[in-house]
């Protein structure tokens, strides 16, 4: 039940996305007097719409985006004709596009098309969107931060290891008879006698200040006999200990354990890990982090898609964590965290750290310079911006609006292969989906 729960609440998420992205496009194109139409979430036929003013608002059956519909996104062409002077399929559809954005301005709203706005309003209407999606996700990852806070482990036991971890074994997990398997002997923390919920005041009279010091001073002592001094229900208890040598994975600089292992000093408690609030400073730096990621798994998207066709669905192969995936698939991912057994705490961590890197994704999605993409539209505004600049330094005519109706061809392309993407990664999804169980 809660998995399901997860999975509306996060498709609402989604939707509520979609939504704010097109209102980020909608605001300022009304504020600067375009005329706009249609304002829809969603693709595909219409399942609610009402109108307001000038404008019909609605949702349609396939929630994978939305739009807005503005009059004159297409100028004329450079003789002022909606008809392109060349033949052939790619042509018919420049010109059929010209001539529908031509005829859905009224008598009398020629100054209210789009491409008579001067470049820098249409440059902000454009990136309304994205922008949207960037504030959603500062304002999501502040409340994870902020708000919520990021697990750091503290001074208090929260387990005792029985053994001391092998390579096979490196929880530390004793046979089922409860003695310790081969190359393993009793934990060190085990035999002092720790117990869940002590507290590390300090070892050998040194006070203890975080884990990672503790721990560092731990895996660099191997050998070494030394008290541990802790706290257990207001009383201080010292416990003599013997620090065992194991096989201990090499961190990576980011404190995950790599496939490579050295021996190191071992102990045997694990701690218990608290939620400390974050300075609203550490939201930007956090931010920029994951942007660089998200800019990383931009790049390797291509690949990411090809390993996905060939290795996991072709080659039945099992799919990696890093895989693209679909509205469907982060649905069923929030879904798995609403059912984790963790603290609430965590799960809303996960949940709207998850939401946040989505917008964000969608951001720097959005701003690539092809069309159709909100980027698209930016370049050639750019461009045009660039090109009547140019004409005036060397007295010539302003050049006009550029002719994004000739970008059509590759607009067309780059939907259809956003489109075939999107069926292949729903696809794995549905067969094989990633999850956090």
């Amino acid at each position: 039940m809660l998995e399901f729960i997860g999975i509306v609440i996060f498709a609402l998420l989604i939707g509520f996305s979609i939504a704010l992205h097109e209102l980020g496009h909608l605001l300022p194109a009304k504020k600067f007097g375009v005329k706009v139409t249609e304002y829809m979430i969603g693709f595909g036929p219409t399942i609610w719409s009402t109108v307001r003013g000038e404008t019909r608002y609605g949702a349609k059956a396939v929630p994978l985006g939305g739009y807005i519909r503005m009059i004159g996104m297409l100028p004329p062409a450079q003789d002022g004709t909606t008809r392109s002077m060349t033949t052939g399929r790619f042509a018919t559809l420049v010109s059929d596009a010209r001539q529908q954005s031509a005829d859905e301005i009224q008598p009398g709203e020629e100054s209210r098309a789009f491409y008579r706005l001067p470049v820098r309003k249409r440059v902000v209407i454009m990136l309304g969107g994205p922008t949207m999606n960037l504030l959603l996700a500062f304002v999501l990852f502040a409340i994870v931060l902020v708000g919520i806070g990021i697990p750091q482990a503290s001074l208090t036991v929260n387990n005792v290891a029985a053994c001391t971890p092998t390579v096979s074994q490196p929880a530390g997990a004793p046979l089922p008879s409860g003695e310790c398997p081969t190359g393993s002997q009793p934990a060190p923390a085990a035999v002092a006698g720790f117990e869940p919920g002590d507290t590390i005041v300090a070892i050998d009279g040194v006070a203890a200040t975080d884990w990672a010091d503790t721990t560092t001073w731990i895996r660099a002592h191997p050998g070494t006999s030394a008290v541990f001094t802790v706290d257990r229900g207001g009383a201080q208890v010292e416990l003599p200990v013997t620090i065992a040598t194991a096989q201990r994975p090499v961190l990576d600089a980011d404190g995950n354990p790599t496939e490579e292992y050295v021996s190191a000093g071992y102990v045997g408690v694990g701690p218990e890990f608290v939620w400390v609030s974050q300075p609203w400073t550490a939201v930007p730096a956090y931010m920029w982090d994951i942007t660089v990621r998200s800019v990383s798994a931009l790049i390797m998207l291509p690949v990411r898609l090809y390993e996905l066709v060939t290795e996991t669905l072709i080659g039945g192969g099992e799919r990696s964590s890093d895989s693209p995936v679909s509205v469907v698939g982060v649905s069923r991912i929030g879904g798995d965290v609403a059912a984790m057994d963790e603290p609430m705490a965590a799960k809303a961590a996960t949940f709207l750290g998850l939401a946040a890197s989505l917008n964000l994704f969608l951001f720097l999605f959005n701003l690539l310079p092809v069309l159709p993409l909100d980027g698209g539209h930016v370049a050639g505004a750019t461009y045009e911006a660039v090109r009547r600049r140019l004409a005036r330094m060397r007295g010539r005519p302003d050049p006009g609006p550029v002719d994004m109706a000739r970008l059509l061809p590759v607009a067309y392309v780059v939907a259809g292969a956003l489109l075939a993407m999107g069926v292949i990664v729903i696809w794995a999804d549905l067969v094989k989906p990633i999850s956090l169980q």
